[in-house]
């Protein structure tokens, strides 16, 4: 692989993933589609300031080898759930169908612990939705990562993870909801890497305790 191209570069994940990609001599190109610019400088990045509502002036530059999908965000700072349903699938999806049509080969997602297209909660429903709508697309491979509560320095506090991080991390240390513990973002980070240089053809998807041993690869 030479070009990753990157979606969700500002938030937890989004923003180890592009210190690791830099890192990593396997990256040649690592590009950056983003709101706003991500305030970093390397000689391998390079950034589109694009607006996300307007994909007919992106489209044609979504080429690469891989696609890194790290966009998400909380009902909170989305203000409604039409605007939280437009930021989880919709510009993702779009960003997908775009790499796919490019040809790019590979697409991998960080996704949810419980993402199902049925389910009664809305943003494990969101998630079900991306990931069953990715399917149908023609990449080569397809990776889900589907982590439970992100743990890590945000720039925008969350109150509601933070707090829901101190009640798992009590509730872990006596046995207690072992497949709901937090897990860093960085550790997504590099199953995400991980999983885009296997080069697995097909889709897969990795649960909480899959990411990570892969994140170890």
């Amino acid at each position: 692989m030479e070009t990753a191209i990157v979606i969700g570069a500002t938030g937890l994940v989004g923003s180890a993933l592009i210190d690791l990609l830099i890192g990593d001599s396997g990256f040649s190109r690592v590009l950056v589609f983003s709101r706003r610019s991500i305030g970093r400088s390397s000689s391998k990045l390079e950034e589109h300031i694009i607006d996300f509502d307007q994909p007919e002036n992106w489209r044609n530059l979504v080429k690469g080898d891989v696609l890194f999908s790290c966009l998400g965000t909380t009902l909170k700072q989305a203000g409604s759930k039409e605007k939280q349903y437009q930021i989880d699938y919709t510009y993702q999806y779009q960003f997908a169908e775009a790499a796919s049509e490019n040809g790019v080969p590979f697409y991998v997602l960080v996704s949810s612990a419980g993402a199902d297209p049925e389910s009664r909660l809305f943003y494990s429903r969101i998630k079900g939705e991306l990931e069953r709508d990715v399917k149908r697309l023609h990449f080569s491979g397809i990776h889900f990562l589907q982590p439970s509560l992100l743990h890590g320095k945000r720039k925008d506090e969350r109150f509601g993870e933070k707090f829901g991080y101190r009640l798992l991390k009590g509730l872990n240390a006596v046995g207690l909801f072992r497949k709901y513990r937090p897990i860093d973002g960085a550790t997504v980070a590099k199953g995400m890497i991980a999983a885009a240089l296997a080069e697995k053809p097909g889709v897969h998807s990795y649960t909480l305790d899959e990411i990570f041993p892969l994140a170890r690869e």
